[in-house]
């Protein structure tokens, strides 16, 4: 086979060791785990302390008030990979009748009206009830420390707040409260606190210790009590009373949320089982249609049927058919996809996979193509290169969205940025989860909360009859996809990016440069990286560059220029601007475990032993 050697230069060692291994797109969340893991507890009470650290250390990347999925395995169960579902649904007047009367074409990208029911906290309460073994006040601790006694904050965050400092300040005053004291913009390094969020994390402890004090003495009940507080508690009516008042979106208008304490009540995380595909002798498990996750299904099935010089990513052969084969896998999700009856066997069979291959060429395709499915018509979305929010009534000013990830607006609306968690213990346990939304430029900081509501309705349709249109109590179909591989029945990576649209791309990547290519777990991490743009975005504004593809220069100027040749149209992104790559891998056979984390920003990081 020819195959592109991996480079002899990595950023890092791929760590290895037997006891656990951790890795996350933050150190500080990373050490957590490993703290947890060294104190004896499992991946599952791990995960979920370094998400409440992430919670803190990534407020521009993730917060409470979002979203988060998981796929993981336990050490009982090690062949049956469950996803753990923390994506809240729209609310129920959150109607497209509502939105287009608002005088709106796209569900905003910044504002009340983005925010899905926020899911993520339930999600990891749930997990840590049903599958980790710490208690709720130890698991928090690392988080409630960070929030109120500070940290030192990432560049990162101050530049995401540097981009809407205006927006803040003119029209959203509690953020700027917060994340601007004295009007002052925080510079790397600056301790930062958010006394607020370390209040709320001990309120929800409290309310277990309470729930205990009254005879329920189990931890699981403890646990309970604390989501019921989060649900049902001071965490709802704070949210819905602030969030009543009509503030400022991305649309350059100002309305008010619809979320409702009952909608709060209702939104409970859940379990499901995972989507999976058999690619070179591995087993890939995703979240279901409701998330992109099968895209990378797709993907995988029409790339299985190429020989392996197809699949390497360096060469301008492997990087063409990948970046075609992408293209069709999303075209499917845009018109398949969404939290209904969706013929996912139909679209993961191998006769259709033949379909789609053959309409891979050796030119780039422009056009937006889903394929034919018996019984279901195609959505076929709205395919704008540009967009320019209608004026309403002199409500408010234009707003633009501009291109790239990771990319915060002067509007608030964000393109992709997200974290992700990697953990496997000793044990056999072992998850993946990617957990986003509720960024701190997301909608205006709920002043007793510290931390604001997502936007994830954005990825919803105003137009009627797509399988993701706007409906009450539907999830949003989120791009969050945390990926899970098995082989011969036991779990052998978990793997993950940020990176919205991208995110399945660049695992892809990792995947092919894995199982087919021999890399190893930081070489693959370290390799250069590239994603097709010739989709339409799941971020507002939701545009789209026909034959457009983004490329680190690192995959070389002979590779760049046939692609070009080709007809792509092609972005230099720089040597390391791409993939937000992390993973933990297990050999069951030899007890090994390894991890790598990715080196682009200087932020994530593994650890292990």
């Amino acid at each position: 086979m020819t195959y592109t050697p991996a480079d002899s230069f990595t950023t890092r060692p791929t760590l290895q060791g037997t006891f656990g291994m951790t890795a996350s797109t933050h150190w500080l969340a990373t050490a957590s785990a490993q703290a947890v893991l060294e104190r004896g507890g499992n991946a599952f009470d791990a995960a979920v302390a370094a998400a409440f650290v992430l919670h803190v250390v990534e407020p521009h990347l993730n917060g409470p008030g979002g979203d988060m999925t998981g796929v993981f395995v336990t050490a009982d169960a090690p062949s049956d990979p469950v996803v753990l579902m923390g994506q809240g649904p729209a609310p129920a007047a959150a109607t497209r009748e509502h939105y287009l009367a608002e005088g709106l074409e796209l569900v905003p990208g910044a504002g009340g009206l983005a925010a899905a029911v926020p899911a993520a906290v339930d999600a990891w309460l749930l997990l840590l009830r049903d599958h980790g073994t710490w208690e709720l006040a130890d698991v928090l601790a690392f988080a409630i420390g960070y929030a109120r006694d500070g940290h030192p904050i990432v560049d990162r965050v101050g530049t995401t707040i540097a981009s809407v400092k205006d927006l803040f300040t003119e029209h959203w005053p509690t953020s700027a409260a917060l994340w601007m004291p004295d009007g002052k913009i925080p510079s790397g390094g600056d301790m930062v606190k958010n006394v607020a969020y370390a209040d709320v994390l001990d309120r929800l402890v409290a309310a277990g210790a309470g729930d205990a004090a009254e005879g329920a003495g189990s931890r699981e009940s403890r646990i309970d009590a604390a989501r019921r507080e989060w649900s049902e508690g001071f965490v709802a009516k704070a949210a819905v009373e602030f969030l009543a008042t009509p503030h400022r979106h991305s649309s350059g208008t100002d309305h008010a949320a619809v979320i409702t304490e009952a909608d709060f009540a209702a939104c409970s995380a859940s379990y499901e089982s995972a989507a999976t595909l058999e690619f070179r002798g591995h087993t890939i498990a995703k979240t279901g249609p409701w998330g992109q996750g099968p895209a990378l299904l797709q993907t995988l099935a029409i790339l299985d049927g190429f020989p392996d010089e197809y699949l390497d990513p360096s060469t301008a052969l492997g990087a063409h058919t990948i970046l075609e084969a992408q293209k069709l896998a999303i075209a499917d999700r845009e018109a398949y996809y969404g939290d209904a009856a969706v013929p996912l066997d139909y679209l993961l069979s191998p006769e259709y996979a033949d379909q789609r291959r053959e309409l891979i060429t050796d030119r780039a395709s422009h056009e937006f193509r889903p394929g034919t499915v018996p019984g279901h018509e195609p959505f076929l979305p709205p395919l704008r290169t540009e967009y320019l929010p209608p004026l309403h009534a002199g409500k408010g000013e234009p707003m633009f969205a501009g291109v790239g990830e990771p990319t915060v607006m002067p509007t608030g609306e964000t393109r992709g940025d997200t974290c992700h968690i990697d953990v496997v213990d000793r044990w056999g346990n072992m998850i993946s989860a990617t957990p986003s939304g509720g960024w701190l430029q997301s909608s205006p900081t709920i002043p007793a909360l510290g931390f604001c509501l997502g936007s994830r309705l954005q990825m919803t349709w105003l137009e009627d009859g797509a399988p993701s249109t706007l409906a009450a109590g539907k999830r949003p179909r989120t791009t969050l996809t945390p990926t899970l591989v098995l082989k011969d029945g036991k779990p052998v990576t978990a793997l993950g990016s940020p990176g919205g649209d991208q995110q399945d791309q660049w695992q892809l990547l990792y995947l092919l440069r894995t199982l087919v290519g021999g890399y190893s777990p930081q070489e693959a991490v370290d390799a250069p990286a590239l994603h097709t743009t010739s989709i339409p975005g799941s971020f507002w504004p939701r545009t789209w560059t026909p034959g457009g593809a983004v490329v680190e220069d690192r995959l070389g100027e002979t590779v760049i220029d046939e692609l070009e040749r080709r007809g792509h149209v092609v972005t230099r992104a720089g040597d390391w601007a791409l993939g937000r790559l992390s993973c933990v891998v297990s050999d069951p056979e030899s007890g090994l475990l390894k991890a790598a984390a990715n080196p682009r920003g200087a932020q994530g990081y593994a650890a292990g032993r």
